[in-house]
């Protein structure tokens, strides 16, 4: 009996972009079920790299920046803010752990702050509002009266 798997995908020639989208073969994949399966499947190799993981099938992936982004902001309702992240799941915006990168994206540490997921213009505008800048250039993120440094990303 024939299996459909990943083997019908030459590998490599998946990858997840800085746009939040995933692609093949440089075509955009339009269909939000097999986004969300993807974005929910992805594994990392001890030296940085990352495939995604269905079932018994395994593919290798090219992650453009980020294996996750930041799709929205939700208020916490203690004068915080909880992340949405591409895979679906939610998790607390620690202030503390944001940086700024190139052309200004940010960035937070997610999944136990193992990775990094980079801000979707939505979330990165939602935050915008709160976000100062000091005549050094350093950015901050003020949250209750209190602001947290935004530290400068390390270059890719």
């Amino acid at each position: 009996m024939a299996r459909a798997g990943f083997y019908a995908v030459e590998s490599g020639k998946i990858s997840f972009r800085r746009d939040g989208n995933w692609y093949t073969d440089d075509e955009r994949i339009d269909n939000p079920r097999i986004a969300s399966l993807f974005s929910k499947s992805i594994q990392s190799n001890p030296d940085g790299t990352f495939f995604l993981q269905v079932g018994d099938e395994r593919a290798p992936i090219r992650v453009e920046d980020t294996p996750y982004v930041v799709r929205t902001l939700e208020d916490d309702g203690l004068g915080g803010f909880t992340m949405l992240l591409n895979d679906d799941t939610r998790e607390p915006l620690d202030a503390c752990a944001l940086q700024v990168g190139a052309d200004n994206a940010l960035y937070a540490r997610v999944k136990s702050g193992q990775l990094s997921a980079r801000f979707l213009r939505n979330a990165y505008y939602h935050l915008a509002d709160r976000l100062e800048s000091d005549e050094t250039g350093r950015f901050f993120l003020n949250l209750g009266g209190v602001r947290y440094p935004i530290a400068s990303a390390p270059p890719a």
